[in-house]
């Protein structure tokens, strides 16, 4: 086969530590865990159009709700940067505002 994928280094903003934090045990496990998938590959998620371009947001469900994971990947920097994540009601309204700011 080919060579082995280097994984990127996750790098989370300020916005993301803080959200993260405030969640409970079980899904914080669950969010390091799609960030470690995400890390593997980052073409995982789903690239943005608009407003949110470059932006990649990853689905992911957990107790019969969805959270979704916003970041950007830099391949010449092997990175993601996390930006946000939460429940999809107001997610991509909050994210373009966080951006925006």
């Amino acid at each position: 086969m080919g060579l082995a994928l280097v994984p990127y280094t996750p790098v989370s903003v300020h916005h993301f530590d803080r959200i993260k934090k405030r969640l409970p045990s079980v899904l914080r496990a669950e969010v390091d865990q799609q960030v470690r998938a995400i890390c593997q590959d980052p073409s995982l998620g789903e690239e943005k159009v608009g407003d949110l371009r470059g932006v990649f947001v990853h689905k992911f469900r957990l107790a019969d709700q969805i959270y979704l994971l916003a970041y950007w990947p830099d391949a010449p920097a092997k990175t993601v940067t996390l930006l946000a994540l939460g429940g999809h009601e107001n997610f991509y309204r909050d994210l373009k505002r966080y951006l925006s700011a």
